[in-house]
């Protein structure tokens, strides 16, 4: 008996051992997990809305005719949907979302007021939509009212004048410290550049020395139509149209894109948003994207607002075939809000209106699928 019972200490004492054993494994596998809602993204989650929403844009894609790329990010529970939204996209005037942030948090470290007035110079001049455009040099113009024009309508000699005013370095170490801040890889996010830097990488892949032109320069360019802009370079510069590298317009873009300035995968820009939307002082940053009045007929249209299901604080970015609507939309009241990122681009036909049409049936496909809960 004392045998037996000796016997069956030792094998619930090793039992014992066994149990605690698992559960030391099991408690450090717990703390392994990221305290962030992104451990979903591991596990890969999926709810029954992603297969309605995934058949939805594979048939609005078919339409269109051209790329669509989608990310939707739970930022509460934690879910994601891609489509395409790993692959790099020119992002546009979503970039002008980090230099808002830059610039509230060097109000914040009282850098800067918003009351500060900038002295609009000859070089801040570029093409594109917003009225700064139209005041003439040495106008004093209010931090304030740039930002607004900056994020509302897309105006991009407000979005130079701010840049120059906060610097480029900060607003590409806002950007990363955002994507950080959301979870993501900061490293998949491209330079940001002036506005009219852009211009100058595109028409540079035409010919080199149009990095020398100005804002002007490329005011003068736009007015003529896309074909007629290489014959346009070629009289600017003084050169001979064999010394082109890329033959048209539609090659330049394809190349400036190619480089990586200004683009990212939109799961990086998602994280981006969710970054922005966790801390209180970028708030300011997200009430302005709420009055943008920029790409009515893209997502906002798809999503049916006026309705009152939902509030969406969003950003656009229009280039040559490309297209990009993204922000955040919110159901609830404050005290049960939830937020869901919204990132989707386009690339295609040369007109808009294409564009923003499959934009806008993107919307209601979230709308309808449930991405953003209960639909309506």
């Amino acid at each position: 008996m004392k045998t037996w019972c000796s016997g069956m200490r030792t094998e619930s004492s090793a039992s014992v051992r066994n149990v605690m054993a698992l559960m030391v494994l099991a408690l450090s596998l717990m703390l392994a997990l990221p305290a962030h809602a992104d451990w979903y993204r591991e596990v890969d989650k999926q709810s029954a809305w992603q297969g309605d929403l995934r058949a939805r844009v594979a048939a609005i894609e078919e339409v269109f005719g051209g790329t669509l790329g989608l990310y939707v990010y739970d930022i509460d529970g934690g879910e994601a949907f891609s489509w395409r939204a790993d692959d790099p996209w020119y992002l546009a005037s979503l970039v002008k979302v980090p230099i808002a942030a830059e610039v509230f948090a060097e109000r914040d470290q009282e850098e800067l007021s918003l009351d500060e007035r900038l002295v609009l110079r000859d070089e801040d001049f570029v093409d594109g939509a917003g009225p700064t455009i139209w005041h003439d040099p040495g106008t004093p113009i209010s931090i304030n009212y740039l930002l607004e024009q900056m994020i509302t309508v897309s105006d991009n000699t407000a979005s130079d004048m701010l840049i120059h005013r906060v610097g480029l370095e900060a607003v590409n170490r806002r950007a990363q410290a955002l994507v950080t801040a959301g979870g993501g890889d900061a490293s998949t996010l491209g330079p940001i550049t002036r506005l009219v830097g852009v211009r100058q990488g595109v028409y540079a892949q035409m010919h080199p020395e149009a990095r020398a032109l100005t804002g002007r320069d490329f005011i003068a360019l736009r007015q003529h139509r896309v074909a007629d802009r290489p014959g346009a370079l070629v009289r600017r510069l003084g050169v001979s149209p064999s010394s082109f590298d890329a033959p048209d317009y539609d090659s330049a873009f394809d190349a400036y894109e190619a480089s990586g300035e200004n683009s990212a995968p939109l799961r990086t820009y998602g994280d981006l948003l969710a970054g922005l939307r966790q801390e209180a002082r970028f708030a300011p940053v997200l009430s302005l994207m709420q009055h943008t009045t920029s790409g009515e007929g893209r997502l906002k249209a798809g999503l049916a607002l006026s309705a009152g299901a939902a509030r969406f604080a969003h950003k656009t970015g229009t280039q040559h075939r490309r297209t990009c609507d993204a922000g955040i939309v919110t159901r609830g009241t404050a005290e049960s809000a939830r937020d869901v990122v919204v990132v989707a681009c386009s690339r295609g036909p040369v007109a808009r209106g294409p564009h923003e049409n499959a934009l806008a049936r993107v919307g209601e496909a979230l709308r309808r699928s449930g991405a953003l809960g209960e639909p309506w």
